[in-house]
């Protein structure tokens, strides 16, 4: 019988099963819509990682990834499933289209993290590239840690010059999270599954047209981003 490595093991112990995590009665993407939803909020009400307004006011699309999980016994490994909504020059979302992270790392690390990770698109090239291939982190767009202030002077200071921010919320063993080398994919049978039908993701996130618009997915677009909440929200 083959070996099972020991960060396989403990990664299968930390990803929540399709029929746990799924709703009685309902499609396992609303389940991970209604995380993303509770994974954004709780992101942004961190007290010493506030998100500047610049830039939730700037970016053109949003991807959460709730409970990303990272395992490294020398070697690393990173899984998770995440929502993506774009905005059109309206400042209007679009329905969610979803995605995976995967990919691995090297170095010499032991322990197991899982973390709610949040990315910001700059630019819209970026995330078309993302949805057109495989997309590594790092590789095709420039990405860098999110800055955080809230207050005024650090909302005109801030200087947004890489094309992807990323936020994380780590809830395991690790201190942060790396996502340099990671690789984003459309989830193409989780869109069959939740719209009912092939639909091309650059038609949902950029022309924001689907064959029907459920109930989960608005649930999740009210918590995003909207143009000139700072003065709402001082």
């Amino acid at each position: 019988m083959p070996r099972i490595s020991p960060w396989l093991l403990c990664l299968l112990a930390l990803t929540p099963s399709t029929a746990a995590s799924a709703p009685a009665g309902g499609e396992p993407e609303a389940q991970r819509l209604r995380d993303a939803r509770r994974a954004f909020q709780e992101i942004r009400q961190i007290p010493d990682a506030e998100i500047p307004n610049q830039l939730l006011e700037g970016c053109k699309c949003v991807a959460v990834f709730p409970g990303v999980v990272k395992g490294a016994f020398g070697w690393g490994a990173r899984l998770g499933r995440g929502v993506i909504s774009c905005r059109d020059s309206g400042g209007h979302w679009s329905p969610p289209s979803f995605l995976t992270l995967g990919g691995g790392s090297f170095g010499f690390q032991i322990g197991v993290e899982k973390a709610d990770v949040v990315l910001f698109f700059m630019t819209e090239r970026g995330a078309r590239s993302m949805v057109e291939s495989q997309f590594t982190l790092g590789a095709k767009g420039s990405l860098a840690a999110g800055p955080v202030g809230r207050s005024a002077e650090a909302a005109t200071d801030v200087k947004l010059d890489a094309e992807i921010y990323s936020y994380a919320r780590s809830k395991g063993l690790f201190a942060g999270i790396s996502l340099e080398g990671a690789r984003v994919s459309t989830d193409r049978n989780a869109i069959r599954r939740f719209y009912g039908t092939d639909v091309d993701p650059k038609e949902i996130l950029f022309s924001h047209k689907v064959p029907t618009h459920p109930a989960a997915a608005q649930k999740f677009l009210e918590v995003l981003p909207t143009t000139g909440e700072h003065a709402a929200n001082p």
